[in-house]
């Protein structure tokens, strides 16, 4: 089983910290968010990653490089460009296979999928986003997968309101007050997809295919896109004060999305 991290959005409502690099290399507890992501999945025994870049994606690809280098005890012979020796590796990342693909500055996301089909190799593959973190059972998810024999599977989560949720009396009393309540009712779409090969086949390589709208409306509407209940922990970064959650709870030790 493959995963591919579409990674190539640019991230405007996090602008503080996209101005400088993808919203993927935004760090949580001094790494990237991406990494999380692939070492969450990799507890899971998928270290096959295609990652989907765009917007600052050659950092993405520095950072990779040169992430042995980086992790490791180097001698380097000076005047000998290239030449050097890792001497131990400092990180259990070593079976993990990483392949790097610019699929253009300013296409959605479908057409970002579109342009990885070739290096995909299975009958299956997994799709994630690059700025959500959970704890979805991903066993769990590809056995519902495999189970009901549709094209798709989505994830749906039920996350945490932004705001503050009042019950209001209709006098414009305020009866009860709930902080940050967790979601209630209809499920949003969480990302953590699982889908057979031939959803490629709804994707087009141009730059305005995008991935929710249309492609999985389609599917919706055929009967093939399934949902996979999750009603554990999930949160994107998408803002500041979402980089700010996150980090709180991975320097409390709370991350939930932490297995390894």
């Amino acid at each position: 089983m493959q995963l591919v991290i579409l990674c190539g959005g640019l991230g405007t409502r996090l602008r503080e910290e996209t101005e400088f690099r993808p919203k993927p290399m935004v760090p949580i507890g001094g790494r990237p968010i991406l990494w999380h992501i692939m070492k969450y999945y990799a507890h899971f025994g998928i270290k096959h990653f295609i990652l989907a870049l765009g917007y600052k994606g050659d950092i993405i690809k520095d950072y990779f490089l040169h992430y042995d280098l980086m992790n490791s005890n180097v001698t380097v012979a000076l005047g000998k460009p290239g030449h050097y020796h890792v001497h131990d590796q400092h990180h259990d990342e070593r079976d993990w296979t990483v392949t790097l693909v610019h699929t253009g500055d300013s296409a959605r996301k479908g057409a970002r999928l579109k342009r990885v089909e070739r290096f995909v190799e299975g009958d299956q593959f997994m799709v994630t986003y690059g700025d959500g973190l959970s704890n979805v059972d991903l066993h769990a998810l590809q056995k519902f997968h495999n189970s009901h024999g549709k094209m798709a599977t989505v994830t749906g989560v039920n996350p945490i309101a932004r705001f503050g949720k009042l019950e209001i009396e209709p006098d414009n009393r305020v009866s009860a007050f709930f902080e940050k309540p967790q979601g209630e009712g209809d499920l949003v779409n969480g990302g953590f997809f699982v889908f057979n090969r031939d959803f490629f086949k709804h994707l087009q390589d141009e730059e305005n295919c995008d991935l929710e709208y249309g492609p999985l409306e389609a599917l919706a509407s055929q009967e093939e896109l399934m949902v996979h209940r999750h009603h554990g922990f999930w949160a994107c970064m998408d803002t500041l004060r979402d980089n700010d959650y996150l980090n709180g709870l991975w320097d409390r030790n709370e991350a939930p999305w932490r297995c390894w």
